[in-house]
């Protein structure tokens, strides 16, 4: 029997464009994908990731090819490391024939936790950020991105009450731009640590005794958590930029409470 004669199918994509306009972002969003993620105790964890997948097309080229991107992942196995992302983004600009590119994994992630009276363990979600750019002919950078939840004590509200205080859960959103790795363990760390108190998935009454009364000796305005977080990002050498944010859901009002803080430390 005869080989059936090859298909010819044109390459839409690849032919020239006389518009002229260069595009800085092409590509796929909303990718959801299972991945393996190293974390910092050098064990991984599996996750399912929200990709973002772009790269910058010439002025004189129609398209790019979006099966390109899907073929990446899928030919890519075992975990992935914060470096190993600097390497899908060089793989991704080769494959893709882009000078330029960014991609964006987001993911839930989860820490085991101990209760701080009964030892207790329980796992907390976090929701985390890698994303990994290169703009032209400059070095690629990777941000590193956790939101984390925490409570907040009102100060205003321990001063002027005879009793009690209001307190609300807060989500503080730190973005870094590293020039070392760091792990997303470390970035919760920070910002629980300047709350007013964690939280917890699972809490003995021990343990409810203790963060509330925690909460109530550490009282913090929105203002005073992205400060006081600013001043621990500002002294991490492997932090390069920086951007806070905390979002205090209100007890007593029907609106949230809101700061934003960014810098450098160059």
């Amino acid at each position: 029997m005869n080989a059936p004669e090859k298909l010819f199918l044109p390459d839409v994509q690849s032919t020239p464009d006389d518009r002229l306009l260069a595009i800085q972002k092409v590509g796929v969003k909303g990718l959801r994908y299972p991945v393996q993620l190293l974390a910092a105790n050098g064990h991984s964890q599996s996750t399912v990731a929200t990709l973002a997948m772009t790269v910058g097309l010439g002025a004189a080229v129609k398209g790019t090819h979006m099966s390109r991107f899907i073929e990446l992942l899928e030919e890519r196995r075992g975990v992935l490391s914060q470096e190993g992302m600097f390497r899908l983004l060089e793989e991704m600009l080769l494959r893709l024939d882009a000078s330029s590119g960014r991609i964006e994994m987001r993911f839930p992630w989860f820490i085991r936790k101990q209760a701080p009276v009964s030892g207790v363990e329980s796992l907390l979600d976090y929701d985390a950020a890698f994303i990994v750019e290169r703009e032209e002919v400059r070095y690629p950078t990777l941000t590193l991105a956790v939101t984390a939840p925490v409570t907040s004590l009102c100060p205003c509200s321990k001063k002027i009450a005879d009793y009690g205080a209001h307190n609300q859960r807060s989500l503080i959103t730190l973005e870094v731009r590293l020039n070392a790795m760091l792990g997303i363990e470390e970035l919760v760390r920070i910002a629980e640590d300047e709350a007013s108190c964690e939280v917890f998935g699972l809490l003995k009454r021990p343990d409810e005794k203790w963060v509330t009364e925690r909460a109530y000796d550490n009282p913090k305005f929105v203002e005073d958590l992205v400060r006081d977080i600013a001043l621990r990002l500002m002294k991490e050498p492997r932090i390069a930029s920086w951007r806070v944010i905390s979002e205090n859901f209100e007890s007593i009002h029907n609106h949230s409470a809101y700061a934003e803080l960014s810098g450098s430390n160059a």
